[in-house]
């Protein structure tokens, strides 16, 4: 099984890419996310790799981080989605704004997604609600090798740290983080630690 590719691009198109090692080309199917972060044509790239055998096909998925592919995993899960239909939400949806929008229950962003409709939004952000706080939200290069684009600046230091906190005062991991993240998606990705912990209790205690 193929767990992890580094090699070279050699072109791009709009569901997946070809990557090029040591003069074999491999088909790896990504997000746009991680798509959009390969680079031009002969960029080097390494990508971590989820290998699915069917008798008549060998499909290769490709991810620049492992919390991606964790996420990816876990929606393969819910009943309906596929790879195909996993890939359109991670591609609308970093990992922190899934794990966001389904600890707040927030199915209309999940929906945004080609593919998923209302009742399909449903299904994911209810099944997927005590998942969500498992699935690390760190951002790791593919293997550490070759960087394939420096990460973003996130919001998930202060969310992390309000979580802990709820969850040190005898909350659980899963109900302090839907918490938190009902705040955020009012008070935006900015807003403070100290707002975030005192209105995530108001929200405990309803």
């Amino acid at each position: 099984m193929i767990g992890k590719l580094t090699g070279i691009v050699d072109s791009v198109a709009a569901d997946a890419a070809i990557i090029d090692v040591n003069g074999v080309g491999y088909v790896v199917h990504a997000s746009g996310k991680t798509l959009g972060r390969l680079g031009a044509r002969g960029s080097a790239v390494s990508l971590l790799i989820d290998t699915h055998v069917r008798e008549d096909a060998i499909s290769l998925f490709g991810f620049a981080e492992g919390v991606e592919r964790d996420w990816f995993r876990a929606l393969l899960n819910i009943q309906g989605v596929g790879a195909k239909v996993a890939l359109s939400i991670l591609s609308v949806m970093a990992p922190d704004e899934l794990a966001r929008a389904i600890a707040a229950q927030d199915k209309a962003a999940v929906a945004r997604a080609n593919g998923v409709g209302p009742k399909l939004a449903q299904r994911v952000v209810s099944e997927m609600k005590d998942k969500a706080g498992g699935i690390g939200l760190g951002v790791a290069l593919a293997g550490g090798d070759v960087p394939v684009a420096a990460p973003a600046e996130t919001a998930d230091g202060p969310m992390n740290d309000a979580v802990s906190a709820l969850v040190n005062l005898g909350y659980r991991r899963t109900e302090a983080y839907g918490a938190v993240a009902r705040v955020m998606q009012r008070q935006g990705a900015n807003a403070a630690l100290n707002d975030l912990i005192v209105h995530g209790l108001k929200e405990l205690a309803q």
